[in-house]
């Protein structure tokens, strides 16, 4: 961009040195309204944003993502030009209020059901309202338990264990856990007398202290202690789990997205480096192996597990006499069995 100009005359009148003429009239020249990425504080990589081209800026909000759904909502704050969500709380959005950010190429190097994400579970044929840009299924974190790490192939059935009784920290919510359990009123009874919480915010807060023996967590968390802590063993059961995924979203009326950077978090440098830390795009088994290669084992396994992904799956939104139908069986589960 051609710098702005000052005559000495001017300089002089401003009181500007000849330094600060240089700098003043780069300020001049290249002010501009810059474009905002409005993401919960934690939930986009940096390796990533540290290379948002300008004018754009990440704008991280505390309050998590109801922050980001209020903001795109129209409520305090300077309304987002792009935002991160995942899907669970994209779904809540009017989609009225959005339009598809223009990555239809994009997704076309994506897993199959990443187009259903796309258009936020509407029918085949509606708008691309969102790019999915990661994924993240749930897995069983423990801590000191070689034993059950050595029946890893009785997958979720661990949860049930004896020894895990008031050991065990399962996801806040009731969905995600019947997903993982099933609906059989007496195993979602046995689940629950096993929990010492239903926090997966804070589930590993409670393991690395030594309140609890086992947690399930989304992967992107539990990924990156698998480099310091040589107590914990993540799992990723062969039958798969309650996928959730990270989606980038346009507003009605924002500018156009930076569709150069979108596609850099597909390819290096900056894909080794999401993978490193434990973000992984929806890409094919094929199309990851290369940049896992460089990982230890413990690491490439979890983030690759193919045959494990392949039998993920995500939650679209429910019918509202559905949610009631699931909250009622949850509910039950909590009281005794009758004798």
């Amino acid at each position: 961009m051609p710098e702005a100009r000052l005559s000495r005359r001017e300089a002089l009148r401003w009181g500007l040195g000849g330094a600060a003429v240089v700098a003043s009239a780069r300020i001049i020249g290249c002010r501009g309204p810059s474009l905002r990425l409005v993401a919960s504080r934690g939930e986009m990589p940096r390796a990533w944003t540290a290379r948002l081209p300008s004018p754009w800026q990440l704008e991280p909000l505390e309050g998590g993502p109801a922050a980001v759904r209020d903001r795109l909502r129209g409520g305090p704050g300077r309304r987002p030009d792009l935002a991160q969500l995942s899907d669970g709380w994209a779904t809540s959005l009017d989609p009225a209020a959005l339009q598809p950010v223009g990555t239809a190429a994009l997704l076309a190097r994506l897993r199959p059901d990443a187009a259903a994400v796309a258009r936020l579970y509407a029918p085949a044929g509606a708008p691309l309202l969102a790019f999915p840009w990661s994924l993240n299924p749930w897995v069983l974190v423990l801590r000191n338990r070689p034993d059950l790490v050595r029946r890893q192939e009785e997958g979720w059935e661990l949860l049930l264990d004896p020894s895990l009784a008031g050991a065990l920290v399962l996801p806040s919510s009731p969905r995600v856990c019947m997903a993982l359990m099933g609906e059989d009123p007496e195993r979602l009874r046995r689940l629950r007398r096993q929990a010492l919480a239903n926090d997966d915010r804070d589930g590993l807060s409670l393991l690395l202290a030594g309140d609890a023996e086992a947690a399930v967590v989304p992967r992107l968390r539990a990924a990156p202690l698998l480099r310091s802590d040589p107590r914990l063993a993540v799992l990723l059961p062969e039958q798969g789990s309650p996928l959730g995924w990270g989606l980038l979203l346009r507003p009605a009326g924002a500018p156009a997205a930076p569709l150069d950077w979108l596609a850099e978090v597909l390819e290096p440098p900056v894909l080794p480096r999401l993978l490193a830390a434990g973000w992984v795009p929806p890409l094919a088994p094929a199309q990851l192996e290369p940049a896992l290669e460089r990982l230890p084992q413990a690491l490439r396994a979890l983030l690759g597990a193919p045959s494990a992904l392949a039998r993920c799956r995500s939650l679209p939104p429910l019918a509202p006499a559905e949610r009631r139908r699931l909250q009622d069986l949850w509910d039950g589960a909590a009281t005794p069995t009758p004798t």
